[in-house]
Formats: structure tokens, C-alpha cells, sequence
């Protein structure tokens, strides 16, 4: 199993500390547990947090020496970090440890010296000042998590369900990680790039939202959709239908189109034996040449390459 060792720095943020758990906990490969998952802690016992209980945690810092990727989770938005942890955190990335960290767990990253002249993001709250304690960091205030090379950031909060999912996304694919999504009851893989602080994330109650319009588009992206299709379907003109659909995902509704059809495609790769061209279609990417320039481009690998990677044992659909 690849462990997953999540370092409580206190006063720890209780939510941010369940998410690993939440996450990582649901996945299974052919019936087993893909992941272990232990919290440690500097000083083991009682840890304050930011809330209205206290968090015991039992493990000390030894258990980093065994983990595959290390995780440190919010509430630490401190200076006072405890030398230990960053040692360990230090220790663990020259030995080839993923690491990553959720909300203003960041703060440690940056204070181990792990981030940088790296890409990194926030609890967007928090941002201007870490741009201040950190200036070599390369702040990305306004997305929900980055990846640079080994070392992963989120943002506050739910961001941190999104970065775990990305991470199971990694290691075992997108059909992998939408099943940890629904064991977890929490909404699929959202790209890392979409806004974390989103200004009117809730639509008034009057039945306006364009979450219907997202569903009849998400059963029809081997059509050739266009702005002119979104908009006539919300019975709205293409500026204002732009204007709400950024300001309810985060993301232009081309953008948001993109991101689920490559999602669809990774999911065909992975889970069926179809031909590269015929995935392609069906997934609205076109050709198999423009679905490997995306896919190159998102991932790294191409259509080819993804399927050897994440298709164990592809059935035919």
C-alpha cells in the first residue's frame, strides 16, 4: 500500500485533518486498501485546534521515515513551526517523498524551504501574507490546488477533497478517483486551475441556476456544442451566459466543456478497449490528434500512454 503520513501542526484545523482520512480511506484496487493513512504529530497527545474540541494524535514524527507522500494540513499559519517537522519534512523530500499540503499547511512547506521558486497556492484569505513572509514562492492566489513537480499545495478547505482526488487521479486514474468521490459523497475531480474564491457561488432562489444547462450539456459532449447551444438552452444570450457560467464554476463555459470532455476521454482510456479515434469522438475531442495534444498538454502523456498506464484491464463497451 502507499502510505500516507499527514503531520498535525497545531492548532490544527479539524476538517482539514479528516480530509486525508475521508479521501484516501475509500480507495480500493481489487478489493484491497490502496492506501494507509497515519497522523502524526511533533509532540504526540492533546493538540489544540481552532475549533470548539481538541484533537488527539499518538504518533510522532518517526512515522514520515515510512511515508510515500507526506501531507501537512491547515491551522498553520505560524512562524513558530516546530524545527522537527521541517527537518522531517526536509528529510522526507530528499528521500523522494511526494509532498503536499492543504489550506495554510503551505506556510510549513514554505518554511522548510520545499517551495521555493515553486508554484504554489493558498487559502486565498491568507495569501498576501504569505506573499510577504515568502516573496520567492510563486503564489497563485486565486485556483483551488497546484502541482510542481513532487510538491502539491491547495487551497483552504474543501480544496483539500479536490487535491486528494487529484492525487488518487495520479496514482490510479480518473475512474479510480470518481469512485473515491462517490464513496465519499463529495463532487468529482475539479480541475486545479478553477477559482477557489468564486464571488457569488450560491444562485439566488429563483431557479436561475445553470446547473441544468451544465447536465444537457454533460449528456451531449460528443456534439459539436458551441456558446450559440449553452446559451439558447438557458435561455440566454451568449454575454450573459458567459457571465454566469464564470461566475458560478469559476471557469468560461468553454473551459468547463474541455475539462469534461478530457475527463470522459481519460475514463473511455481507461475503462474500455476502444479505439484511440473512436474515444475521441465520443469523448467530442474530434480527431485523436487533438485529443492528444489536450491530453498531452493536461497530463503529460499521450492517449496511448495514459490507457497503458491506467487500463489494468480494459473491457470493451
Amino acid at each position: 500500500m502507499h502510505r500516507v503520513v499527514v503531520i498535525a501542526v497545531p492548532p490544527v484545523v479539524a476538517f482539514d485533518l479528516s480530509i486525508p482520512e475521508l479521501i484516501f480511506r475509500a480507495v480500493e484496487i481489487d478489493g484491497r486498501p490502496a492506501y494507509d493513512i497515519r497522523v502524526c504529530t511533533a509532540e504526540p497527545g492533546i493538540l489544540p485546534s481552532d475549533g470548539a474540541f481538541d484533537v488527539v494524535v499518538r504518533e510522532g514524527l518517526e512515522a514520515v521515515a515510512e511515508a510515500d507522500t507526506v501531507m501537512v494540513t491547515g491551522g498553520a499559519a505560524r512562524e513558530d513551526v516546530p524545527p522537527a517537522v521541517l527537518d522531517a519534512l526536509r528529510t522526507a523530500t530528499a528521500a523522494g517523498a511526494r509532498v503536499a499540503s492543504i489550506c495554510t499547511g503551505a506556510f510549513v512547506l514554505a518554511a522548510a524551504g520545499l517551495l521555493e521558486h515553486r508554484r504554489a497556492t493558498t487559502y486565498w484569505l491568507k495569501s498576501d501574507s504569505f506573499r510577504r513572509r515568502y516573496p520567492d514562492v510563486h503564489l497563485e492566489p486565486d485556483v483551488l490546488f497546484v502541482e510542481d513537480g513532487p510538491v502539491l499545495t491547495s487551497a483552504g478547505l474543501a480544496a483539500g477533497i479536490d487535491l486528494c482526488l487529484h492525487i488518487i487521479r495520479s496514482d490510479h486514474g480518473a475512474a479510480v478517483a470518481n469512485q473515491a468521490a462517490r464513496l465519499a459523497v463529495v463532487a468529482p475531480v475539479r480541475p486545479g486551475g478553477q477559482a477557489q474564491f468564486i464571488r457569488a457561488p450560491l444562485p439566488p432562489e429563483t431557479g436561475t441556476s445553470l446547473a441544468g444547462t451544465r447536465e444537457w450539456a454533460a449528456q451531449r459532449l460528443d456534439e459539436p456544442l458551441t456558446l450559440t447551444d449553452l446559451a439558447r438552452h438557458a435561455r440566454n444570450s451568449v454575454r450573459t451566459l458567459t457571465r454566469r457560467f464564470q461566475a458560478e464554476t469559476g471557469l468560461s463555459p468553454l473551459q468547463w466543456l474541455l475539462h469534461q470532455r478530457l475527463d470522459l476521454a481519460r475514463e473511455l482510456l481507461e475503462v474500455t478497449d476502444l479505439p484511440i479515434d473512436v474515444v475521441a469522438a465520443r469523448s467530442g475531442l474530434g480527431s485523436a490528434d487533438s485529443m492528444r495534444r489536450h491530453l498531452v498538454r493536461r497530463v503529460g502523456l499521450t492517449p496511448t500512454a495514459y490507457r497503458r498506464s491506467f487500463a489494468p484491464t480494459p473491457v470493451h463497451r
